[in-house]
């Protein structure tokens, strides 16, 4: 019985090694997401704070888009002259999705995070109908990099 038990043990050691081997050899996936501006009185464990042009605001935790909603994407240096940023185009549901908050949400900030920080923020004045977003600055070239690996160039074929 311990054979059986050892022999399990090992085969789940080498099948989940070698899992782990095979996921970390592309680096780090695209981690962009995008929070919209909420209240100070939303449940404490589903906002987080962030400072913004000098005001202590509070973001959804929960992105409004995230890296599983882009299809294609464009980067360009951005006027910092020491940072890039991107275009990134949305999958039909996000799409949508994005439209409705920025309706719902006009007045409020829209944030993006990557790679775990905070990059970039913009001020929500009309809806966006066409499926961009835009990051403006913050990203260097090593993840435009990554970006490149997972998410295939506005008007390239799919990766």
């Amino acid at each position: 019985m311990r054979f059986v038990i050892y022999t399990a043990a090992v085969f789940a050691m080498v099948i989940f090694a070698g899992g782990a081997i095979a996921g970390g050899s592309k680096g780090k996936k695209v981690d962009i997401t995008f929070h919209i501006e909420t209240e100070a009185t939303d449940n404490p464990r589903m906002i987080f704070t962030s400072e913004v042009m000098g005001h202590q605001k509070f973001f959804r935790r929960i992105p409004e888009v995230s890296s599983k909603d882009f299809v294609a994407f464009s980067p360009f240096p951005s006027d910092d002259q020491s940072s890039y940023g991107v275009i990134l185009q949305l999958k039909d549901s996000a799409r949508g999705r994005l439209e409705a908050v920025t309706r719902a949400y006009s007045g409020k900030w829209l944030i993006s995070k990557a790679f775990g920080r905070i990059i970039d923020g913009v001020l929500i004045e009309d809806p966006v109908t066409d499926g961009l977003v835009v990051v403006w600055n913050g990203l260097t070239i090593e993840e435009i990099k990554q970006i490149d690996e997972y998410i295939p160039r506005i008007g390239e074929k799919k990766k």
